[in-house]
């Protein structure tokens, strides 16, 4: 068989490099060596590659668009359409490539614009996935560069060279969608499930499209090695297909049996678009009762500087109605944000908000597999079951085949030792553990974070979503803590479930893991994260200039939870009650996550202190954390201190965006700089 060659023109590639007017004379026609592109930019994200307007586009049109977000410098120095007139087939940048947004929308607009290969010294994880279902070449090989500059031709074999089985055989196929169609959907029942789904797993028991499902006794002892919580949940959910291995390993692909499936309307669209041009009208969804679709980037988008200044309103409408359209057409289970008149006349039984916290609250439960076309689905493994997002061509295919692709990584297990000090939250714990060399040399890029010790053991299931969801942010797969009482306890007062917490739902001892990493929570002290990547974390004790606040931000999947706003309330019934308002100049958002937490609040009476002060409650909703609405800065002067979990160029508008805890954030606005709430109370007297 002939080797097929991964670019069908002369190489012309493009270096992302950190000098803008090396990328501009790049576009122009200039072709630099290696040295000369030096340094390479690191940590480029999906928002740099494909900025949150752009996904209202979900076909060729998005070839208009790839680095139109890409900061090099103070600068952007890459239009719309400079990808196509400058004749560019292959990209080269640094390390953690593709870093945080799911968006499959990034490789599309690449691939579509005609980049045929990206070659980078590390990708993330979602973003070479999704590269590799619709399509797109990635490698780490960077010695392809001067290959290719010299003329030589690269075939695929060199590029699926080292990848895992499966992740070669969907390169091969030219996608997942065609591969699925050819290996999963005319699977015979040979392809079965390796192990029954135990006890309170919740796991649905209809079969899967050319996988069906085995039974065995559940109660068995097991064998073989120790194991850790997340190897247990995926063995208790693998496929055992004609494309997967009998006795997968780590670093093997696989398919698993998801327990719920979800998706929000930035990718429905084009999920639905792929698969009515693959398989036609109607399609036959396994499983669709178990599969929920969230309106919940969007409630606000009429206040969202990004969207109007863009012009780009009309799209995101129909956007949402395309979702709908589908939602509709399947039966499949909706939650709707609330738009303010919806609010206004709201008689409690609407229950919307944002996806991953919906998950948690109406939904996951431990021992189960959930994904979801969000990189912050992780969220709910704050209950002790395996969450993780996927790209939508993923979900697409777990749509038609209930079959969901996963590499089987490696785990870290990250020791929380000490109890933390008062007004110090989950997240200065994983802003410290952001900061950590390691972790910024992308040893987390990949894996499961386990977390557990004595600091978990305290946090409520709300502080530890708090981690689970910023395992995005530290790299890996997805973040887990074994379920206990705490969790009994949480399912049973927010959602009135009686789940049992079994005796196989933890890691055994001496399971394998890549790395142990061990934090003293007690010798913590409130952190924020410097503007441009969550990873900038700092004690904010160590600052001796505190920058100016222009916007304080509290929202955001990461804390919009229950007591997140336990925090806010504390914070400003404090200084409500010496008279404190906001200052002249600082504007404060506060975003609920769920209509579950909104109620919450008002039944406690905080919407009362928080109008006391002086803030805008908004309703249940993404917004500022992905630019969708109020609480983006306008101009790049603007100085934001948020409480949301990224804070990339451009992700909350033009201006400069500090990460910090809830508190901290409350303190900051009141301060109209920098402050820990301990600070503030020093001030004006505790």
């Amino acid at each position: 068989m002939t080797a097929v060659s991964v670019l069908d023109a002369p190489a012309r590639l493009l270096f992302l490099t950190q000098d803008p007017s090396r990328v501009t004379a790049q576009l122009g026609g200039a072709a630099l060596t290696p040295p000369q592109a030096a340094p390479l930019r690191d940590d480029i994200s999906t928002d740099e590659i494909t900025p949150v307007p752009i996904l209202t586009h979900f076909d060729e049109k998005l070839g208009r668009y790839p680095y139109t977000g890409f900061r090099a410098g103070d600068t952007q120095p890459i239009g719309i359409d400079a990808i196509r007139q400058a004749g560019i087939n292959v990209v080269v940048a640094g390390k953690r490539y593709g870093k945080g947004s799911s968006r499959e929308h990034s490789p599309m607009a690449e691939k579509s614009a005609g980049v045929r290969l990206v070659i980078a010294e590390s990708f993330e994880r979602i973003y070479r996935q999704n590269a590799d279902n619709i399509g797109l070449y990635t490698s780490t090989d960077m010695g392809l560069v001067a290959r290719l500059q010299g003329g030589e031709r690269i075939t695929v074999d060199e590029i699926v060279a080292g990848r895992d089985a499966l992740a070669a055989a969907i390169v091969r196929a030219g996608g997942l969608l065609a591969f699925g169609q050819a290996q999963l959907r005319d699977v015979s029942a040979a392809g079965e499930r390796l192990e029954e789904d135990g006890p309170g797993t919740g796991a649905p028991q209809a079969g899967v499209s050319g996988v069906s499902d085995s039974t065995a006794d559940s109660a068995a002892p097991s064998v073989g090695p120790p194991l850790t919580l997340f190897e247990k949940i995926v063995r208790r959910h693998l496929l055992r297909t004609a494309a997967t291995a009998a006795n997968p390993q780590q670093g093997d692909g696989v398919f698993l049996r998801a327990d719920w499936r979800f998706i929000h309307e930035y990718y429905s669209g084009m999920a639905a678009h792929m698969l009515h041009a693959r398989c036609g009208r109607p399609l036959r969804l396994v499983d669709p009762e178990r599969i929920v679709v969230f309106e919940d980037h969007t409630s606000y988008v009429e206040e969202s500087p990004n969207h109007v200044r863009a012009g780009i309103v009309p799209n995101v409408r129909a956007m949402c109605q395309a979702q709908r359209d589908f939602a509709d057409a399947y039966g499949l289970r909706q939650h709707r944000t609330l738009t303010e008149a919806e609010a206004a006349r709201d008689t409690g039984a609407n229950v919307a908000g944002i996806s991953h916290a919906m998950m948690a609250e109406h939904y996951a439960l431990p021992g189960q597999v959930v994904v979801g076309t969000d990189s912050h689905t992780p969220h709910s493994g704050a209950l002790g079951c395996v969450a993780f997002g996927v790209g939508t061509t993923d979900m697409a295919n777990a749509f038609v085949t209930g079959a969901v692709r996963l590499t089987l990584p490696a785990s870290l297990r990250i020791e929380l030792d000490g109890a933390p000090a008062p007004g110090v939250t989950a997240k200065d714990i994983v802003l410290h553990l952001l900061a950590l060399p390691e972790i910024r040399a992308g040893a987390g890029v990949g894996k499961v974070f386990e977390f557990a010790g004595e600091a978990i053991a305290s946090l409520s299931i709300d502080e530890r979503a708090t981690l689970t969801n910023m395992t995005a942010e530290l790299g890996g797969l997805t973040g887990i803590v074994a379920p206990d009482a705490e969790t009994a306890r949480f399912l049973r007062e927010r959602r009135g479930v009686d789940a049992a917490i079994e005796p196989w739902m933890r890691s055994d001892p001496g399971a394998d893991y890549a790395a142990v990493l061990r934090v003293d929570c007690a010798a913590l002290s409130p952190l924020v994260a410097a503007p441009g990547d969550p990873g900038n974390g700092v004690p904010l004790s160590s600052l001796t200039a505190r920058p100016r606040i222009d916007i304080a931000y509290g929202g955001s999947c990461t804390a919009g939870k229950r007591e997140d706003f336990d925090y806010y309330h504390q914070v400003l019934a404090w200084a409500v009650a010496r008279g404190l308002r906001l200052p002249d100049g600082v504007t404060l958002y506060l975003q609920y996550g769920t209509t579950a937490v909104r109620d919450y609040c008002v039944a406690q009476g905080y919407d009362k202190t928080f109008a006391a002060v002086g803030a805008r409650i908004l309703q249940p909703s993404c917004g500022a954390c992905a630019n969708c609405g109020p609480g983006s800065s306008t101009e790049a002067s603007q100085v934001t201190i948020s409480a949301i979990n990224r804070n990339f160029p451009g992700r909350s508008g033009p201006g400069s965006v500090w990460l910090a805890s809830p508190p901290t954030v409350m303190a900051s606005a009141l301060a109209g700089e920098l402050a820990s709430f301990a600070e503030l109370q020093a001030r004006y007297g505790a």
